[in-house]
């Protein structure tokens, strides 16, 4: 068991009692060893719970106490200082500082957006991310992880290179998924909300989000999210709830809310109705049941299928073909509708039919599916509604009464089994639609509702973008919204449901025949008296609510201040309205994305936001959707427990591109973790070996104040310019990339100039400077090595900060550091600038030196293959002539310490001549192996170093003994007549490419032989 030291105390903001616990964790392994203050039922929580989980619920509610303030807390000094004090941990163990680093940010204020001291000028305009606001009761999935990790990239660039910086957190009520969870918990107890009243309703479900609201915001927390969490909004808060009011008065106002009757999507289960896009649809097994409807006074019949038997009774027509030979005689008479006692309906023509599908002739039922509503309302047909909202039948369905519609169905059909109604059932692949949060099958039926007419809305949205008002990323995606909003219907915005906003609709008397929009019951009484009621007038409200995405529609807006400070130029909606960047996935681009551009420039003449980045999905990794019944579920927060969140963080927005879905796998996070191990190891390195016992006025003029000049570039070594104009370069690059949304090139960009140049070759070289028996002559050289050492670890780490903040945040407390700036909320790397802050003025860099160097890393890496297929023990040093021409042979001089400790070189057997020379000819005269490495630079490795020659003769023989043995055999093979007739061809191919193979092969062999003579 861990072992733990508890100490109860108090806070200030709630009664529970607060532990400090050390806990020791083993998980996958390692020793995890949290210090937290926990509450006491957290603590036995996570004892309580399975090995696995335990790291996940102490990270979330480690990150979740980041809220609470403690009055008792005597005051400590900054995180960045108490780090710097504590010199490094000897490993990179995230869980042991992800959180501090968090709570550090969050309670200094560095997420708001004058956080940096940045002037407020007309030409350092804010970037505004306003946040797709999560179910206020959900929990954290990849979903989320995503949105959260591309977001906070743009937030913490931006923010870096001096833009006041607003990302707008909050929740959204989720009316739909939160009145489900509480109708659940009333279900246990026996009710239901119908039973206990909508102001009882109202006020279980207000307890429910208190009990669980917030988990949310606490683990978009954990996963380092920059949001300004001292604005976040919530939809059902007073401020936005009136905003809510506000919009749906003014569109009535222009004539665009209106009420009417036509069909909408019902969930039976919820009984409430729902919009297209809450309808998901899935390809299920189903059956085609083909009936007769037998012609008034007649034996005739026409043969009609459906899949919905149960809808029969609501049938006001039978629809053919008007140039249908079967049925043409048939148009205008009579035909009884099966089971309806005897009512009959007409046969009707229309070119709609397809005369090749099924039977030819359709049953017509206005009242329960849309293209018969549409046919309906074309010849004026009876609308006839046979369910009731629970999806039961009603009166009208006539003996069928209160049968549940899937009993009616199997009711009915026997039924007409008996009248010899039924012709034959046959299997029969459908399109189910079902409610996209209840999962119930929705039933098309008519239904009174209230509606926003959206055809002039959505050309105003259509025509943003056509216009370049607002910019899709990526670009492909305008097709797709041009398509839906040229082609949009009316949005169906009541919904029958408790939790929500309650439409500002005010009935006069008992019946709804004359209402009042209003912005409060007050102002509605005052309009009733105006039209000559009497004070004391009737009035009911609608018991109806809005749609969630109507006041989510809102969000950009309505959360700075919209409409209260409507005007004011001092106000945040000044200031922050229109956003600069709406990131979300691409599945929400109509659900929300549409709606907002609408709702925004017909209530504020405003595009909502200046750019629209899509991401895609997150699946699981072989690209398939992830689904708990398959088992292929990431879970993000047992992810960061095990790997850090920067590691998953890296892994969502790298490798991938806009729109494009993301497979993610275990293997990808744990190399993007052996990434931020490696980004440790450079840090120790520099910090305790480069930086160790250096006087502190050079230490404390290391710290990067800014860009290194042309001058001190010039005054650099080879090696130095090339790791400098290559920094540089990445940081153009880089910077680019961010600026056009290319956010995954970027971060990638990053690691390969981390890993591959400033690791693998120049930390390699500067111990030639460093120390003395590696070549290091102190002085000048080893002061440049270490300036250049920090300065491209302390650049790249503001460069690879927006993608991995923790751990670069932690290290960057260790590196020497320029003085604080006073008008800055903390000294933090995430207040830092950006390593290119002006486009205009670019850094410094040197072509010659990077193809200079470039010769350098080929030569290098020739040596290194010779080595590698020579099977030289990578100990043991080896001999090398060096001949080049020019400025190449001059560099390699200057260079010779650094080809020696990288290629494993013996330093006194390393001679450079000049291409041509004839000492250089002399000196080639040896056996030696040839490199040809570019041109103008050549190496030769003598044998003598690289192999025994005996030895290489007696291995190079048995090979080639055995290579010629399996030549000959399938040569043999290839010249029987009997193998080449009778195998199939690509069995003949395979054996000539093995025979090629062998022969190349033998061949090497053979030169190697001849070299050795």
């Amino acid at each position: 068991m861990p072992s733990h030291h508890l100490n109860s105390r108090k806070t200030n903001k709630r009664s529970t009692s607060i532990m400090t616990a050390w806990l020791c964790i083993s998980m996958s392994g390692r020793a995890l060893a949290f210090r937290l203050r926990l509450p006491v039922a957290g603590v036995r929580r996570c004892f309580l719970t399975s090995p696995a989980s335990h790291c996940r619920i102490l990270h979330s509610r480690l990150m979740s106490a980041t809220t609470d303030t403690d009055a008792t807390t005597e005051p400590m000094q900054p995180y960045d200082i108490l780090n710097q004090q504590r010199k490094m941990l000897d490993k990179y163990e995230p869980a042991l500082f992800e959180s501090n680093v968090y709570k550090w940010w969050e309670s200094s204020g560095c997420f708001q957006p004058d956080a940096k001291g940045a002037p407020n000028t007309k030409d350092n305009q804010p970037y505004v991310l306003p946040m797709p606001p999560p179910n206020v009761t959900g929990r954290l999935h990849m979903g989320h992880a995503i949105f959260v990790a591309l977001q906070d990239v743009l937030a913490r660039f931006h923010r870096m290179r001096g833009r006041p910086v607003l990302w707008l957190p909050g929740t959204d009520h989720a009316g739909i998924a939160t009145q489900l969870q509480v109708e659940k918990l009333l279900k246990e107890e026996g009710k239901t909300r119908e039973q206990v009243g909508r102001e009882e309703f109202l006020k279980r479900v207000w307890q429910y989000k208190a009990e669980q609201g917030g988990f949310i915001t606490s683990q978009l927390r954990s996963l380092g999210a920059s949001a300004d969490w001292s604005r976040e909004k919530f939809t059902m808060d007073e401020d936005l709830s009136e905003a809510v009011v506000e919009a749906f008065c003014r569109l009535h106002e222009k004539g665009l809310v209106y009420r009417g009757e036509y069909m909408v999507n019902w969930a039976p289960m919820l009984q409430t109705a729902v919009s297209d896009l809450e309808v998901e649809y899935s390809e299920e097994q189903g059956l085609l049941y083909f009936f007769k409807y037998m012609v008034e006074g007649s034996e005739e019949f026409i043969p009609v299928a459906t899949t919905r038997p149960e809808t029969i009774v609501g049938d006001t027509a039978v629809c053919v073909h008007p140039d249908d030979e079967r049925y043409r005689h048939l148009i205008g008479k009579l035909v009884v509708v099966p089971m309806s006692g005897g009512r009959s309906v007409p046969v009707i023509a229309d070119e709609y039919v397809d005369m090749a599908f099924g039977t030819g002739a359709l049953k017509i039922t206005p009242g329960h599916d849309p293209n018969d509503y549409a046919l309906g309302k074309k010849y004026d047909l009876p609308i006839i509604n046979i369910m009731n909202k629970d999806g039961s039948m009603n009166a009208n369905a006539g003996d069928y009464n209160n049968l549940d519609r899937f009993a009616c169905r199997e009711q009915i059909w026997a039924d007409m089994e008996k009248e010899s109604l039924t012709i034959k059932v046959d299997p029969h692949s459908q399109r189910v639609p079902r409610s996209q949060r209840g999962g119930d099958v929705i039933e098309p039926l008519v239904s009174s509702q209230w509606f926003v007419k959206t055809s002039g809305m959505g050309s105003k949205a259509l025509k943003a973008v056509e216009d370049g008002d607002i910019k899709i990323v990526p670009e492909r995606f305008n097709k797709v919204w041009y398509n839906w909003l040229s082609d949009i219907h009316d949005w169906c915005v009541s919904r029958q449901l408790v939790w929500g906003h309650r439409i500002p609709v005010y009935y006069i008397g008992d019946d709804e025949t004359e209402y009042i929009v209003a912005r409060s019951e007050e102002a509605a009484r005052s309009q009733a008296v105006k039209l000559g009621h009497s004070t004391d007038v009737i009035l009911r409200q609608d018991e109806d609510v809005l749609d969630t995405w109507f006041s989510s529609g809102l969000w950009p807006f309505a959360t700075v201040g919209w409409p209260a400070d409507e005007g004011n130029p001092n106000s945040d909606l000044a200031r922050f309205y229109p956003a600069t960047c709406l990131e979300t996935g691409y599945d929400i681009l109509f659900f929300w994305v549409a709606r907002m551009a609408m709702m925004g420039l017909e209530l504020t003449g405003k595009s909502p936001f200046q750019v629209v980045y899509l991401h895609g999905l997150v699946r699981a990794a072989d690209g398939t959707k992830m689904s708990k019944t398959k088992g292929n579920v990431v879970d993000p927060l047992d992810t960061v427990a095990q790997y850090g969140a920067d590691s998953l963080r890296y892994s969502l927005v790298t490798g991938v591109t806009p729109g494009q879905d993301i497979p993610l796998n275990m293997e990808k996070i744990e190399a993007n973790r052996n990434f931020a191990n490696k980004l440790w190891n450079c840090c120790k390195f520099v910090t305790g070996n480069a930086l160790k016992d250096i006087s502190g006025d050079e230490l404390a003029s290391l710290g990067v104040s800014g860009p290194i000049t042309e001058e001190e570039f010039d005054s650099l070594a080879l090696p130095e310019k090339y790791i400098v104009s290559r920094c540089h370069s990445v940081v153009k690059s880089v910077t680019k990339d961010i600026e056009n949304y290319q956010l995954g090139a970027a971060g990638s960009k990053v690691y390969e100039f981390l890993w591959d140049q400033y690791a693998d070759w120049y930390i390699e070289i500067s111990k030639t400077r460093l120390y003395e028996g590696a070549g290091g002559v102190g002085g000048k050289e080893a002061q440049n090595a270490r300036r250049i050492l920090v300065y491209i670890l302390d650049t790249s780490l503001r460069l690879l900060h927006p993608y991995m903040p923790f751990v670069t945040e932690e290290l960057w407390h260790q590196l020497p550091r320029a003085a604080a700036d006073k008008h800055k909320a903390a000294n933090a790397l995430m207040l830092a600038d950006w390593p290119q802050m002006d486009d205009g003025r670019p850094l410094v860099t040197s072509d010659y030196a990077v193809d200079q160097f470039e010769a350098f890393q080929a030569l290098t890496r020739s040596i290194r293959n010779a080595r590698s297929e020579y099977n030289v023990e990578p100990g043991k040093r080896i001999s090398a002539i060096i001949v080049a021409s020019g400025a190449l042979r001059e560099m390699l001089q200057a260079e010779t310490k650094s080809l020696v400790a990288l290629a494993r070189l013996d330093p006194g057997q390393v001679y450079v001549y000049e291409f041509g020379s004839q000492e250089g000819k002399e000196a080639i005269a040896v056996q030696s192996v040839q490199l040809v490495v570019r041109d103008g630079i050549e190496a030769y490795l003598p044998l003598s170093d690289l192999i025994d020659p005996v030895k290489e003769r007696a291995r190079l023989e048995k090979q080639s003994e055995k290579l010629s043995k399996e030549i000959v055999k399938l040569a043999g093979r290839l010249q029987s007549k009997g193998f080449v007739d009778k195998a199939p061809q690509d069995v003949v191919d395979k054996v000539k490419a093995e025979l090629k193979e062998l022969e190349e092969q033998d061949a090497k062999v053979k030169a190697g032989l001849n070299q050795l003579e």
